[in-house]
């Protein structure tokens, strides 16, 4: 089976591409370092030329809330297109926990502007909304920062390791499309402030915490149901304090 991973050399497309390399399938890892760019068409109608399953695991270069939006919805359409020519058999988009209930973040209208694409689609589909990975605690941090001072909410979170999204990306590649949305997250919830402290004081970061109920997680306020999944969630293995020991040996997500 050929397998195109849009997206495939970055965090959670070179560990996807991997697994399913070692389960014998033809796979092709495609980014726009490779000739293959969702946003202009380039590339797309030679890459998928064969093509059964299409994951699309691409995110926005820019998080301005014009940019995310005209993102999502021109590369969504330019990637559903070419698939229908090529008559993939499974579209496959990695999207977010609560994309539908923060509407007020700029990101996440991009992000449901991007399903209500594949939702119209003749393509069969799977859109897998997955929680915050733990690999990019460093940036949450860092876009929550003034001065010295990290200021971030304290809702909860269920954040999961790039390790299990790769490991439920690639078992969902090779199933049959479910035609709407799985959820997966990490076995541990947490709130984020909480998450987020413990993560610099590993890291021997000498920010400290103030959790604020109203600081904003990509333009959006938080409550407790906002960024975690609901009942029947595929959970992954790796817990927090297992993730934060591996992580020890190395180098921090930028």
């Amino acid at each position: 089976m050929k397998i195109v991973v849009i997206g495939g050399t970055g965090l959670i497309g070179s560990k996807t591409v991997t697994r399913l390399r070692n389960k014998g399938h033809e796979v092709l890892a495609s980014s726009p370092n490779s000739g293959v760019n969702t946003f202009t068409g380039e590339g797309l109608s030679e890459a998928l030329a064969g093509a059964d399953v299409v994951l699309d695991l691409a995110n926005s270069p820019s998080f301005e809330d014009a940019a995310v939006l005209e993102f999502f919805e021109i590369a969504g359409r330019n990637l559903l297109a070419a698939e229908a020519m090529a008559g993939v058999k499974h579209h496959i988009a990695l999207s977010v926990v609560g994309t539908e209930r923060l509407q007020e973040s700029g990101y996440f209208r991009g992000k449901l502007a991007q399903e209500k694409i594949i939702k119209a689609s003749p393509i069969p589909y799977t859109i897998v909304h997955s929680t915050q990975f733990m690999e990019f605690l460093k940036g949450i941090s860092d876009s929550s920062t003034i001065g010295t001072i990290v200021h971030i909410s304290p809702a909860y979170v269920q954040p999961i390791a790039a390790d299990d999204v790769a490991d439920a990306m690639a078992d969902i590649a090779l199933g049959r499309p479910l035609n709407g949305t799985l959820e997966i997250a990490g076995p541990d919830r947490i709130r984020l402030s909480d998450l987020v402290g413990r993560f610099l004081k590993n890291s021997n970061d000498p920010r400290t915490i103030e959790a604020d109920i109203h600081a904003r997680y990509f333009g959006a306020e938080l409550n407790d149901k906002s960024l975690v999944p609901g009942e029947g969630a595929r959970l992954g293995k790796i817990g927090f304090q297992d993730w934060l020991h591996q992580s020890q040996h190395t180098e921090p997500a930028q």
